[in-house]
């Protein structure tokens, strides 16, 4: 199978080693914003084509797919065109900015049937895998999930601290996580709300945010978000359970007592991004809807639409 990566960042080279790691797989075209660090990236993972266009990746011989790791106020377009090119696309989180692009994706899924898959990375981690199979064979039940977003971020860089070419959103992108991942532990989402701190002067988005949600269930979730929190870093979550407590940070798990969770066999590998891309890999070989298809994770992004218009944007 032959896969483009678009984005040379540091989530597209998280990409990169997952693809690595997944037989049949090759890397066909990196695509970049600047043509000579994106012939540096290529080289280093011995991918024979760099490209600072999307169209011409999209045009190389046996191209299956793509990965799009693109800045978020490209994903959507970007995703319509891979899929006009008769490609499959996983494209990573967010979706979109805007429910109107999101559902015009949707649209597009709908009329080629090729693969169209999100990169909501927390349905694949092995510590909220663990926690889903546990709710799915009827062991626990959420009442409450409690998590923390928090980054040192008042300037504009990325995840490797470099200075980045656009700007990332609380709500929109790292508020999505959490969104999904309620409503795929605890059930649809009925209710939300949301409280904002002050803008940013130069980036011009908020810096602090308080969000509530409510699924059918019964059970809620709060969220807490900022950009201005100077450590400890990272997103932490809380599940509080009719049947016990648990702690995910990341691919750890532990109970609400500290106690460490063994999680060997719950999933091939513990990394969350190479999960993502077995199931995009399997579900292009298998011609079945992926876990995270951009149908399945589309109410989170109307979820996070409501909440946009609560702030009267």
């Amino acid at each position: 199978m032959k896969i483009a990566l678009a984005g040379g960042g540091a989530f597209g080279e998280k990409h990169l080693d997952a693809l690595k790691q997944i037989d049949g797989v090759e890397i066909a075209s990196v695509v970049g914003r600047r043509l000579e660090p994106t012939q540096a990236l290529a080289t280093k993972y011995g991918v024979a084509h760099a490209t600072t266009e999307l169209a011409e990746a999209l045009e190389q011989p046996g191209l299956d797919a793509v990965i799009l790791a693109t800045p978020t106020q490209l994903h959507a377009s970007q995703a319509i065109q891979c899929m006009e090119a008769g490609k499959h696309v996983q494209v990573e989180i967010p979706l979109c900015d805007s429910l109107a692009n999101g559902e015009a994706v949707l649209r597009k899924q709908q009329e080629t049937g090729l693969i169209a898959m999100v990169g909501h990375t927390r349905r694949f981690n092995p510590s909220h895998q663990y926690i889903h199979n546990k709710i799915r064979a009827g062991e626990l039940n959420i009442q409450q999930m409690d998590v923390q977003t928090y980054f040192f971020r008042r300037k504009n860089m990325n995840a490797k601290g470099e200075p980045r070419s656009w700007t990332d959103h609380l709500l929109w992108h790292h508020a999505a996580h959490t969104v999904d991942l309620f409503a795929y532990q605890a059930g649809p989402i009925m209710q939300s709300n949301i409280l904002q701190g002050p803008i940013h002067p130069e980036l011009g988005i908020a810096m602090d945010m308080s969000i509530q949600l409510k699924a059918e269930s019964g059970a809620i979730c709060t969220l807490s978000l900022s950009f201005n929190n100077d450590g400890p870093l990272g997103t932490f979550f809380r599940y509080i359970c009719d049947n016990g407590t648990w702690i995910a940070r990341y691919d750890d798990l532990v109970t609400g007592k500290e106690e460490p969770i063994d999680l060997n066999g719950v999933a091939i590998s513990s990394n969350g991004i190479e999960l993502q891309d077995r199931e995009f890999v399997a579900a292009i070989r298998e011609g079945r809807e992926p876990n995270a298809s951009v149908a399945q994770v589309m109410p989170c992004y109307r979820v996070l639409n409501s909440l946009e218009r609560q702030l009267g944007s």
